[in-house]
């Protein structure tokens, strides 16, 4: 098997089940109902080699193979329709597998330049955005998020709810800081789950369709905190929030600070906040399951065609789309400690920072927030950022130290300082309300990867 092959998600599934579900709520409210499109399993693309192979001595061949092997039955069992996945280690591709089609209309397969809707993905490249500026001096982790945002200076906290469904809520002990708006500990909502009155006003008053972010604040100041700031864990708005402060720190919009200090140094051509016109032929579809038929569409609502029409702010938690060559570059900055070839974007000590848990031993990462629904002991929360810090029991093979997150439409990734690599996984399909067994991408992925690695 050559090293390129044109042929997770428990642990993710708590972040990518409730936005993709929140989406296509927010979509299916917007315009009339449309008939779902039933298409058919596309037609897969014979394996191409198109670059010698790239022998990594921690990996075994057969390994290597079987890893494609799983990764290219997801497009042949039809589970999904295209999917393209990436293994590097110490900077070589130990494996990239692309199969199946991006677009079943004009069966156009994945290739190399493939646009993907990465969602959630935004929040790591907002993490770093954030603590550029925290190593100019622009703000301390302990700072209160008052300083930059004045408008929350009057947020109340709920404290249950009275007897006509209406919230009870109380002052706040202190405003919320910037260590906590970065680690979903904060008390925001974010309206993906929960029937509270905070969370239900997300949805109710649609703020995260908000036109513009200033809108999108103010309309936040309005909503109480789930709970007084640092006592919990619930997964939030708190990175949207931080574009807008990197954007009343720069005095730049949140798209032009990001282009210029991050995508143009780190030659990421093709992400951004909307597809422009000339390169919308090469965005993914994306896939959701007809709730009658239980089969797997294209979903037509425009809140997922990332049009510059159809985008409304620049969202920091889950606006970005970007291909796997713009993201691995991304991540291979992470994986050498802040810097790409010879340009550095962040300090090594940073990035530490950035990839500890900051966790108390009584808060847990968890699908319904505030330790409810599945919780996930074994993992902690970095700053914008997920953290292996019990892999036995999570469970996982990928060892402690290492930090990951993943995307509303199943896009994957984690880096492993262990063993020098990273893993990133590229598809497009919202999986709440599958009606067939969870995808795992994450989880077969990582098996695969591990069962490979041989002693040196």
């Amino acid at each position: 098997m050559t090293a390129r092959t044109k042929l997770g998600i428990g642990t993710s599934h708590f972040l990518a089940s409730g936005v993709a579900a929140l989406l296509l709520g927010a979509c299916a409210t917007a315009i009339p109902e449309a008939d779902p499109v039933v298409a058919e399993t596309p037609t897969v693309t014979e394996a191409v080699d198109t670059a010698p192979a790239i022998s990594a001595p921690s990996f075994s061949a057969d390994g290597i193979a079987a890893l494609e092997a799983q990764m290219a039955s997801y497009v042949t069992d039809g589970r999904v329709y295209g999917i393209h996945t990436r293994l590097v280690q110490r900077g070589d591709v130990i494996s990239d597998v692309q199969i199946g089609l991006r677009g079943l209309e004009a069966q156009a397969p994945i290739t190399d330049d493939t646009i993907y809707r990465i969602y959630s993905m935004s929040k790591p490249v907002t993490g770093v955005a954030m603590m550029m500026l925290y190593e100019e001096g622009k703000f301390e982790l302990d700072d209160p998020v008052t300083k930059f945002v004045p408008e929350f200076e009057g947020l109340k906290v709920l404290d249950g709810i009275n007897e006509d469904g209406s919230a009870n809520v109380v002052e706040m002990d202190r405003p919320p800081t910037m260590r906590e708006l970065m680690s979903h500990t904060s008390g925001f909502a974010y309206g993906l789950t929960g029937v509270d009155p905070a969370n239900a006003a997300f949805r109710d008053q649609k703020i995260l369709e908000s036109p513009a972010l200033q809108t999108f604040i103010d309309k936040v100041s309005d909503v109480p905190l789930l709970f007084q700031p640092g006592e919990a864990w619930f997964y939030s708005v708190g990175m949207d929030i931080q574009g807008h402060i990197i954007e009343k720190i720069t005095g730049q919009t949140f798209g032009e600070y990001l282009q210029s200090r991050l995508f143009d140094p780190l030659g990421m051509v093709d992400t951004g906040f909307y597809v422009p016109d000339e390169k919308y032929d090469r965005l993914s579809e994306v896939y959701g399951f007809d709730p009658e038929s239980g089969a797997l569409v294209p979903v037509p609502f425009p809140g997922v065609m990332f049009r510059k029409e159809t985008v409304s702010f620049e969202s920091g938690g889950g606006g970005l789309v970007s291909t796997m060559d713009d993201y691995g570059r991304f991540i291979q900055m992470l994986v050498n400690q802040g810097e790409l070839d010879g340009v550095r974007i962040l300090k090594p000590e940073t990035l530490e920072l950035m990839r500890t848990n900051v966790l108390r031993d009584d808060q847990f990462l968890s699908s319904m927030g505030i330790n409810q629904g599945d919780i996930y002991p074994g993992l902690g929360m970095g700053l914008t950022i997920g953290t292996f810090e019990d892999p036995s029991v999570v469970p996982s093979q990928i060892p402690a130290g290492s930090y990951f997150w993943s995307g509303a439409a199943s896009t994957w990734f984690w880096i492993d300082p262990v063993n020098e690599l990273y893993f990133i996984g590229m598809v497009q399909i919202f999986e709440s309300g599958n009606p067939g067994a969870p995808l795992e991408l994450r989880e077969t992925s990582s098996a695969a990867v591990y069962s490979a690695l041989s002693a040196e």
